[in-house]
């Protein structure tokens, strides 16, 4: 069972600073259900070839995930890769203006779950809607 959809929200913040944001995944724990924490492990951040490692709670285990980021097209989008995981995923994260203050935002997700987190994937999607509510409701609050 193959995963991809996407999902996007509109959200009232200038496209430039929604992007700086959501490209520095040193930011989802604040944003991202289950998430512990997010830690760059590479000199360079937010470039492509930059690498992060993030610890996870699911179903009270921890799940940590490596992943490398495979693409940026500066100040639009930011693609990563899992190298290390339980649950090989691709992500696009994409900013597009809608407005002078306005954009929105968009997450591509790709993924091919193996062995018991082929059971949890519809979970994702219900995830990602809850999780780029947060970040709407988060990035909209910030004065």
């Amino acid at each position: 069972m193959s995963l991809d959809f996407k999902h996007t929200v509109q959200i009232d913040r200038p496209a430039a600073e929604v992007f700086a944001y959501v490209a520095d995944f040193a930011n989802n724990p604040a944003w991202q259900g289950g998430m512990v924490s997010c830690e760059w492990t590479s000199d360079t951040q937010m470039a492509e070839g930059s690498t992060y490692v993030q610890q996870a709670r699911f179903m009270g285990k921890r799940i940590d995930t490596h992943f490398q980021v495979t693409e940026v097209v500066a100040g639009t989008s930011i693609s990563i890769e899992s190298t290390v995981s339980t649950f090989p995923i691709q992500v696009t994260r994409s900013v597009q203006p809608a407005g002078d203050a306005s954009c929105h935002v968009t997450a591509h997700i790709r993924g091919q779950p193996t062995g018991l987190m082929k059971l949890f994937s519809g979970m994702v999607k219900k995830s990602v809607a809850k999780d780029y509510a947060a970040l709407k409701t988060l990035l909209e609050s910030r004065p």
